[in-house]
């Protein structure tokens, strides 16, 4: 019953549209219309209205922490399911026939609730690579990408140190899922980059 329970609130907690919904409400508009037609916090950036994308990236973060620390203080067995379906709920919700957003706001949000180390890593990789290279999907795909690599190499070298190391939250496959299905949701931005029509971020 716990796996029931905690499958279904953090993919239903991921799957709350909110880039859609405050779009709607505030601006009387749908957002898959505008844009890249993404629900997230980018594409509502286009709307103009810089409150309601900073509102929409806010609680697309607030998803995954809270998933995450209820997971934590309820079922902590299953923390690492729990991590991977707010994930999957937001990229692919049911209510939008599986259509949502890129997921890297909602993945932020997993990465506090785990980890500041975690958050820290990925976030400090994004903001060196958007100055260097000025593409939030390159940005991206390659702050998940070290964060799996990083934990990857950090896990192998406990191990190596000690035998008997138990490590209670294994989060490296986790890790290399949401990496994996980064980089698909970012397939036309990568389509882009090669076509060199990606839009660059002003930081």
């Amino acid at each position: 019953m716990d796996l029931i329970i905690i499958s279904f609130l953090s993919y239903f907690i991921g799957s709350i549209p909110f880039g859609l919904i405050l779009t709607r409400i505030v601006e009387k508009k749908d957002i898959r219309n505008i844009g890249s037609g993404n629900i997230g916090a980018t594409n509502v950036l286009r709307t103009g209205n810089k409150i309601l994308a900073i509102l929409t990236l806010f609680l697309d973060v607030g998803k995954g922490f809270l998933s995450v620390i209820i997971t934590k203080k309820f079922f902590p067995e299953f923390l690492e399911l729990s991590c991977l379906l707010v994930f999957l709920g937001h990229v692919f919700p049911i209510w939008l026939k599986f259509n949502g957003g890129k997921g890297v706001a909602t993945f932020v949000g997993i990465l506090v609730g785990l980890s500041f180390y975690y958050a820290f890593l990925f976030i400090g990789t994004w903001l060196i690579l958007a100055l260097i290279f000025k593409y939030s999907s390159i940005s991206s795909i390659f702050a998940s990408l070290t964060l799996f690599v990083i934990t990857m190499i950090k896990e192998t070298a406990l191990i190596s140190i000690d035998s008997n190391y138990d490590q209670t939250e294994n989060l490296k496959l986790i890790f290399f899922i949401i990496l994996v299905i980064i980089i698909y949701a970012h397939r036309r931005n990568i389509l882009n980059l090669k076509k060199g029509t990606e839009p660059k971020i002003k930081l």
